[in-house]
């Protein structure tokens, strides 16, 4: 998507004046214990809000809120946090305000909340339970007959929102979750909050500050989704950044074939993988794991490298002794939908094809796929597949907002240069659009969510510093700050495959991976 035209930023100055005007001051929370032995502080609320915010009095809905809150006499006011996704931030709030220093910690009401649609939120979107029930046909069409498979079912899951959803699919989008954020702010009864997004909570973040710039203290915005790509061209980046990433987990295997023996050269490396995936076309592993679900569960690494060594051992187990056993598991905790995820995915789709333009005509996709295949195949199809449902999304899509913002406090960016979810170069897009922000950048780090969530003392300290105390690193040309990147988890550092499962503390980061 190119930087947003003159009308746009006609349309964007609108959408600021519209939240002005209709922006709440009321509401009321009700806190209850819902803490659990991770977190036994945590309380829990409601919070109903307009479906639609331009009719303040029509349909409500409601909103699931958490809370672990503030103890220090000296108070900074509510820390709204949020996962991306999209996905619930409930339990976000209890690891952000267990991982920050006790003191910091202390002086924020840590606020997680479930966006609309997704999770204990209500109502809860579910387009079509199943949807990724395996096995799926390989991604990677060889024929038209194989590509008319996901067309028809990228098509049936479009229907199904459009036959369940029909009332709520308009009010589904990046901006109504902004003037969420303000409804929650206004419920908490307080005049300004602190923000601390990750991956598609960043463009929540940057879209609240467009609104709302008046409302915003301090904003940490960590692997940051470039908003002048959301949404097409955001995900065909993706696609040239998860196949560098899944190239450099086949150079790691490589330099440890005294453990894996599946050569050292990383090129045939990757080539024993391929061969792997073709095997699976006609033998799932299991009966469940195909070239999709291969896929599906290799995609993890991409986001966190503490996952290679057990995807490693599973690649080695199926190469070398013709087991299956662990390419199974690793599918099952790494790859495979529950039902929370096809909540979560139905959300994603009602957001990605509703925020902005996707192409409607077939052809264009599977022109733009096969370019991007031809040079990275890791992913191509299967992220294509994955937002194939805009093609024939029930309800037209939005301009774009354009979240240039000089009018906020200074903002920190938090960015490692080799993120494939979010690629660096929508950092840098974000860096420019709000000229009074810092960035700090984990350089050749890979890892998606770098803050908090990695342990590397450098990056957190300066996210600390910040919510501590308002301090950023000093401007500069480019980052402003850098930190270099831990190091990659060596083949002993492989935990049990069930402790990589969405949702454990080892797989925090990938509850809902696509974003």
């Amino acid at each position: 998507m190119p930087v947003p035209s003159q009308a746009d930023a006609s349309s964007s100055a609108e959408a600021v004046r519209t939240a002005a005007r209709t922006a709440p001051h009321f509401g009321s929370l009700t806190w209850t214990a819902c803490g659990d032995e991770l977190y036994p502080r945590l309380q829990c609320a409601s919070l109903k809000v307009p479906l639609d915010h331009d009719r303040p009095r029509g349909r409500q809905i409601t909103l699931a809120l958490s809370r672990i809150p503030h103890t220090s006499s000296t108070y900074q006011g509510p820390l709204l946090v949020n996962p991306g996704g999209p996905s619930s931030g409930l339990g976000l709030a209890g690891f952000v305000a267990a991982t920050l220093p006790a003191d910091v910690a202390a002086q924020y009401d840590v606020i997680g909340f479930a966006p609309r649609g997704v999770g204990s939120s209500e109502p809860a979107l579910d387009c079509k339970p199943g949807y990724f029930t395996p096995v799926r046909t390989d991604p990677v069409p060889r024929s038209a007959a194989e590509e008319q498979v996901h067309i028809e079912r990228a098509r049936s899951f479009a229907k199904a929102c459009a036959s369940k959803y029909a009332d709520l699919l308009p009010y589904i989008n990046t901006i109504s979750v902004a003037k969420d954020l303000d409804r929650i702010r206004a419920a908490l009864g307080a005049k300004k909050v602190n923000y601390l997004g990750y991956s598609m909570g960043t463009y929540f973040g940057a879209v609240y500050a467009r609104l709302f710039p008046q409302r915003v203290r301090r904003l940490v915005l960590d692997s940051i989704v470039g908003p002048t790509a959301a949404w097409h061209d955001h995900n065909i980046r993706q696609d040239y950044a998860f196949d560098a990433r899944h190239k450099t987990f086949a150079a790691w295997v490589a330099r440890h074939d005294d453990v894996y023996h599946l050569g050292t050269d990383p090129a045939k490396v990757e080539a024993r993988w391929y061969r792997m995936r073709e095997d699976l076309r006609s033998a799932p592993a299991g009966g469940t794991v195909g070239p999709f679900e291969l896929e599906d569960a290799y995609l993890a690494g991409a986001y966190y490298n503490g996952y290679w060594p057990s995807m490693a051992e599973a690649f080695a187990a199926y190469v070398n002794s013709h087991d299956t056993t662990r390419l199974v598991d690793l599918f099952e905790d790494l790859g495979a939908v529950d039902s929370e995820g096809d909540n979560s995915y139905s959300v994603y789709s009602a957001v990605q094809c509703r925020d902005a333009p996707w192409p409607r005509d077939w052809r264009t996709w599977h022109r733009e796929t096969a370019e991007v295949y031809a040079k990275a195949p890791f992913q191509a199809w299967n992220n294509a597949w994955y937002n194939a449902p805009c093609a024939f999304w029930p309800v037209t899509s939005l301009k774009p907002l354009n979240v240039a913002n000089a009018h906020i406090p200074p903002a920190l960016l938090v960015q490692a240069t080799d993120d494939a979810a979010t690629p660096y170069k929508g950092a840098l897009e974000m860096h420019r659009l709000l000229p009074a922000s810092r960035l700090v950048v984990e350089e050749h780090g890979g890892n998606h969510g770098v803050s908090l969530y990695n342990g590397n003392p450098c990056i957190d300290k300066y996210v600390v510093k910040y919510l501590a105390t308002g301090a950023l690193p000093r401007g500069g040309p480019g980052p402003d700050a850098t930190c270099p990147a831990l190091p990659d988890p060596e083949p002993t550092d492989a935990p049990a495959v069930k402790d990589l499962a969405p949702g454990s503390d080892a797989g925090v980061r990938a509850a809902v991976r696509r974003r």
